[in-house]
């Protein structure tokens, strides 16, 4: 065999071998040399975490957990590392082993040791930066982290929780606003070390908004950049969809939105879009449910509204449906449309309708003055596995939503992060139904917990959502967390050396 084939057939085996990066597979109509494809547990997960807050009285709790998962391997590091520059650093003098110092110096935040048990750490103040986080070996399948900030009183007032994400080149965020008395910002987090750059579009009620201010936004490596969204409206628009592109790299994107009467909390982006969505965990006693949504496909489409509630799937009277025209934003108002039980949205398009659509929810809890705001975008369903963070002794509710057949789920409640036991329970959950349970709290609990949520095999799907309420001063104050599938196995097939292709 010449020394070509040689250096192929290495390459090809090397390539096989990296779980999570690569695959390998036959040509298409082939099955020389392969076989059906293993799901096997990624080795690397990255995420990124938003500045939390600019306000002097914030207090944001970072946790950090990796699920106990199959199979062995290396024992694998998981940390969150402060950005080098952006708001909470100092670009221009950064002190060795500090938060913004020089890459490579910097001293981590969240630093995880061992899978099933999460970690925590507590900031106190406006100087906290974006954090920027990878995870390895053992540590990486399921890696998850959320970010809890509390702020009691001004315009950033209220719970603004998120987990964590990964970074991406495409977003979009319907829900997003510019209306008087109310500022969102962008968050733009680049984890690499090369500079990304950055597209921002604004859809409205009458289709794109014209801005040559958000196109080619730089976000320098390492480092996150806040985008005011008033800056690239004219005017103040009360629902918009905020599209988010990279050129060139990639970035984490999240939408911060602070309302002067309704609180403030964090907007996550929408699942890609798709023909049919669910959007899970209305809280039983939301006062206000706003439905944004927008197509962007070169069709108009009718959405076929409904709540898959507690005793099965009903259609909001009023509210059957929700037409939408290419490239402009829609809203309906639903009023308190889960009447005093938890229940999901289910959006599905009416006829032969194949336009993709991407939505999300802006929900409230309380009135008058004692108001506070979440919001609930639509999410992929949980799939084999999904993990949230940060749950308390108090004030954690699960839904779970089987929109279109039963199943059966398993929920772990992970051990505690100052000690405790993890416990397990079964639920099953009708087709056609949500069902809210408060968690089983870990015995002996100390600290905070994790809840790993399983579907079992052969059941229908399973979209989840967790609300943290952290009532304070009469004011419910909450947030809303989506479960969608962690990623944490990958598709390679298996494949065996078939040196005759190569040739001589």
């Amino acid at each position: 065999m010449n020394r070509t084939a040689l250096a192929l057939a290495a390459a090809v085996a090397a390539l096989a071998a990296v779980t999570g990066f690569a695959s390998v597979s036959a040509p298409s109509g082939s099955t020389a040399g392969a076989k059906t494809a293993a799901r096997l547990p990624v080795e690397r997960s990255s995420l990124v975490c938003p500045v939390p807050s600019t306000s002097d009285v914030a207090e944001t709790t970072y946790t950090a957990f990796t699920p106990v998962g199959k199979g062995g391997g290396a024992a694998g590091t998981a940390q969150l590392l402060p950005s080098v520059t952006g708001p909470g650093t100092d670009a221009k003098k950064p002190e060795k082993g500090k938060k913004g110092g020089p890459a490579g110096t910097e001293k981590p935040v969240v630093s995880l040791k061992e899978p099933g048990k999460p970690v925590t750490d507590k900031e106190s103040g406006g100087d906290s930066p974006a954090l920027i986080g990878s995870a390895d070996g053992l540590l990486a399948p399921g890696w998850t982290a959320q970010q809890t900030t509390t702020v009691d009183v001004g315009g950033s007032r209220g719970v603004l929780g998120t987990n964590c994400t990964p970074p991406d080149t495409d977003f979009w965020f319907p829900g997003a606003g510019t209306s008087t008395g109310r500022q969102d910002y962008v968050h733009l987090t680049n984890p690499d070390d090369s500079a990304a750059v950055v597209d921002i579009e604004l859809y409205g009620k009458d289709g794109v908004i014209k801005s040559d201010v958000g196109e080619g936004i730089t976000v320098p490596a390492r480092s996150t950049v806040p985008v005011l969204l008033s800056t690239l409206a004219p005017h103040p628009t009360e629902n918009l969809t905020a599209h988010v592109t990279t050129r060139t790299g990639r970035v984490g994107a999240v939408v911060q939105s602070m309302d002067d009467k309704l609180g403030s909390d964090w907007i996550p982006a929408s699942a890609a879009p798709a023909r049919r969505l669910v959007l899970p965990g209305i809280p039983a006693d939301a006062t206000s449910v706003r439905l944004v949504a927008f197509t962007p496909g070169s069709d108009d489409v009718d959405l076929k509204v409904q709540l898959a509630a507690a005793d099965g799937t009903i259609t909001p009277a009023g509210h059957e449906t929700l037409h939408l025209k290419s490239g402009m934003t829609a809203a309906a108002d639903l009023a308190d449309v889960t009447r005093g039980a938890a229940g999901s949205l289910v959006l599905s398009q009416s006829g032969n309708g194949k336009a993709p659509v991407v939505a999300a929810l802006r929900v409230v809890r309380g009135k008058g003055t004692k108001q506070e705001v979440a919001f609930i975008p639509a999410t992929a369903a949980v799939g084999e596995r999904s993990s949230v963070a940060d749950n308390r002794s108090k004030g954690s509710v699960l839904s779970l939503a089987a929109p279109f057949a039963t199943a059966k789920v398993k929920v772990t409640s992970s051990a505690g992060s100052e000690g405790g036991q993890p416990v397990v329970k079964t639920y099953t959950v009708k087709g056609g139904t949500t069902l809210a349970v408060k968690p089983e709290v870990p015995a002996g609990l100390k600290g905070s917990y994790a809840l790993t949520v399983e579907p079992e095999p052969g059941g229908g799907q399973v979209y989840a959502a967790r609300t943290l309420e952290l009532p304070l001063d009469g004011v419910p104050m909450f947030t809303v967390q989506t479960l969608p599938d962690d990623r944490g196995t990958v598709s390679v097939p298996q494949a065996k050396q078939d040196l005759t292709l190569l040739g001589n």
